[in-house]
């Protein structure tokens, strides 16, 4: 009828839907505070004890060593450091109510061995810090850690290190927790720290004849006593080759011991004059498994050799070898039949690294070089299919020219993803893996691919930080576009590295390079490119307090989105501006800004940037004069992050509230609604404490400087 109005939502939208317009007044919604998020429940990332025999002496050593707080267990490779340190740690958890962490440091691995940045990420998210905006700086991850750490009682394992500098950041600072460090070599350093070592070596003859045993039954090792303990010579007591010459007994019950027995003999002779002893004795029980193999696993057994990351899936297994993936888990399970492969839980495998060093000389040994490239085209094309799919998936709105994918070898069978959390589950999971796979992408050759991959894991930075990584992977991609001479790549990645830069407060070096950005996307005519570039200046003018120069920029790059017909980056860019109007002085201009904004976010599937115009509003409002107006807004935003489970924009908007009833003389009800915005922090594992902790002191200290404003991203 004339005179009404009405408003269609189409698209899916989840939570609620936004109204900015005809809203007079505002309106203010009473509703019970719902109870904060618990805690994380404690960390507990041992795996499964394995099998272990003897080793009281060791056990008993590493007993006595706890009061230094720090053991090392060092030994020749495949003696059973991990093995050992793993199942004394079970055995001792329980002293440690806070957690048990655990990181491969893959020191002796055939790709880079994992930096100390990795490791700290992954145990910040576990100890519960949100880690969306953990700094790059290793120094200042070392700080948050052990500042997370201090008051806790923990355990530690930092398995297959290389140097005391890879290991020193992740030593818990705690008087109250412990750290076990496995490595093959002594790591003299950490002992003038103050640490035990212990030094592991083989197994005696009768526990190696014991372990053989339990792998091969005890009739068949008490049936020829003499035989078995031949085996266990030959085997230098290291449970490795142990495991894997019982593995290959263990497959065929008609073969005598003895047999196995002159089979090792003969190839520890081939080997003298290759290896060193340690080196011989497992090489000869590797030799000796996988020529025994049947021709489809020996295959696989190679290609996966090629594959540079910790761990894979039989999907990726089927991909690398181009067999169906049904055909890859019936080979799988041969390979970790032979004790060739460790399966582990989630459909995952790895290599121990001794015999992935195995598996890829056996490649370059027996593959054609052609066929070494065409596998390791395979490995980058199933990875670089599988974080597209879970990158759209996260972020439908990239489909097109935004996300560019152009995949030489795409999978038979490639990875779909049911839903937004499973996606993003997988990038994130998956992020080491990307980034050893975009360093094989570079290094043969595949520049495209090396730049798309980093381009492709842009959602698991946005919602989960990993700033690191996202550093490492951004200049990787950087390097193999300019490599490559591919200019679309090259301003890609100047883009998005001058955005992770700008998370490190580097802010000179990502002025730099989003200006290289902005005059890349120019030249190559580009103008929605060129208007994100612009977007990106007004961040970095906010972050350096000048919201006048902020308004500029976003003004520019409004235009140009206008200009484009491009709602959904005329909203953001709108609600981008608000901010920079209302710490400028301007609120009634950042008024005007979001009430256009938000019917614009309204039609796409958004909640997140939905509710935050509304904190926006709310804070606008309330400069503007009109603290009714602000709480209604404000109330009604976080109902919006409650209904989305966004603990991030649940706390932003009760610091927004608490910040307003602070204006009004309510210090109380300030204080009530900081600290519930805390708790929801804290109940979400986040860190974003400090700026609330700084408006709860003001209240006592009335007439400080004014905290920093909320600025919802």
């Amino acid at each position: 009828m004339p005179g009404e109005t009405s408003n269609e939502v189409s698209g899916v939208v989840h939570g609620p839907s936004v109204q900015a317009r005809q809203i007079s007044g505002g309106v203010h919604i009473h509703q019970p505070a719902l109870p904060p998020q618990g805690p994380l429940p404690p960390p507990a990332q041992l795996p499964p004890p394995g099998l272990l025999v003897d080793r009281v002496a060791d056990r008993r050593a590493m007993d006595a060593a706890r009061g230094s707080r720090l053991i090392v267990v060092c030994g020749p490779p495949g003696a059973g450091k991990t093995a050992l340190a793993v199942s004394w740690a079970h055995g001792v958890r329980a002293e440690f109510p806070d957690g048990v962490l655990l990181a491969d440091l893959r020191g002796h691995a055939a790709d880079v061995p994992a930096g100390p940045g990795e490791a700290l990420g992954r145990f910040l998210r576990a100890l519960g810090v949100d880690t969306r905006h953990l700094p790059g700086d290793v120094a200042e991850l070392t700080g948050l850690y052990r500042s997370a750490m201090i008051d806790r009682r923990m355990l530690v394992v930092l398995d297959d290190a290389l140097t005391a500098a890879q290991v020193s950041p992740l030593l818990p600072p705690s008087p109250d927790s412990l750290a076990i460090v496995t490595s093959r070599i002594r790591l003299a350093a950490l002992a003038a720290r103050g640490a035990r070592v212990i030094h592991l070596g083989g197994l005696g003859t009768d526990a190696a004849v014991e372990l053989l045993t339990r792998i091969i039954g005890d009739d068949r090792a008490q049936a020829a006593p003499h035989a078995a303990g031949s085996l266990a010579e030959l085997c230098g007591g290291l449970p490795l080759a142990v495991c894997v010459a019982g593995a290959r007994l263990a497959a065929r019950p008609r073969w005598a011991v003895s047999e196995m027995v002159t089979a090792m003999t003969a190839e520890r002779e081939r080997l003298a004059a290759l290896a060193t002893e340690d080196d011989m004795v497992v090489s000869a029980a590797l030799d000796l498994s996988y020529r025994a193999l049947p021709a489809g696993a020996a295959r696989l057994y190679r290609l996966l050799g090629l594959f540079p990351g910790a761990r894979f899936s039989r999907d990726l297994a089927a991909a690398a070898a181009a067999v169906p993936r049904s055909e890859a888990e019936r080979l799988l399970g041969t390979l970790t039949s032979a004790s060739l492969l460790e399966d582990e839980a989630g459909d995952q495998y790895r290599f121990h690294d001794l015999i992935r060093l195995h598996a890829r000389e056996t490649a370059g040994h027996e593959e054609p070089a052609a066929a070494l490239d065409e596998a390791a085209g395979r490995i980058v094309g199933w990875y670089l299919a599988a974080a597209g799919s879970a990158s759209l998936t996260v972020t439908p709105y990239r489909a097109g020219a935004d996300l560019v994918i152009d995949n030489r070898c795409p999978p038979a069978e490639p990875l779909g993803f049911a839903d937004r959390d499973t996606a993003l589950g997988w990038l994130d999971r998956e992020l080491p893996n990307v980034v050893a796979v975009a360093r094989l992408a570079a290094r043969t050759g595949d520049y495209r691919a090396a730049w798309q991959l980093a381009d492709a894991m842009w959602p698991v930075f946005l919602y989960q930080g990993r700033h690191a990584e996202r550093l490492e992977l951004d200049r990787l991609g950087l390097q193999a576009a300019r490599d490559g001479g591919d200019a679309l790549g090259e301003a890609k990645m100047l883009y998005q590295l001058g955005t992770a830069v700008m998370g490190s407060a580097q802010l000179d070096e990502a002025e730099g390079f989003i200006r290289e950005a902005l005059a890349a996307w120019d030249k190559l005519g580009q103008p929605g490119r060129v208007a994100g570039s612009l977007r990106r200046l007004g961040y970095i003018a906010m972050a350096r307090h000048s919201p006048g120069e902020a308004a500029a920029w976003f003004t520019r790059a409004l235009t140009a989105y206008r200009q484009l017909a491009d709602p959904r980056h005329t909203a953001l860019t709108l609600s981008n501006l608000a901010d920079a109007l209302t710490d400028d002085g301007r609120p009634h201009e950042a008024i005007t800004a979001l009430e256009e904004a938000g019917p614009l976010l309204a039609p796409f599937p958004d909640p997140y940037s939905q509710a935050a115009v509304l904190i926006r509003l709310g804070r606008a409002h309330e400069r503007a004069g009109s603290p009714e107006a602000a709480a209604g807004y404000l109330d009604q935003a976080l109902r919006a992050m409650r209904e989305i489970r966004s603990a991030r924009g649940e706390a932003d908007a009760l610091t927004a509230l608490g910040d307003l009833a602070r204006s009004a003389g309510r210090p109380d009800e300030a204080r009530a609604c900081y600290t519930q915005a805390q708790q929801v922090l804290a109940g979400a594992g986040s860190a974003g404490q400090p700026r609330i902790s700084e408006r709860l002191a003001r209240l006592d200290q009335p007439g400080g400087p004014e905290p920093e404003p909320v600025n919802p991203a």
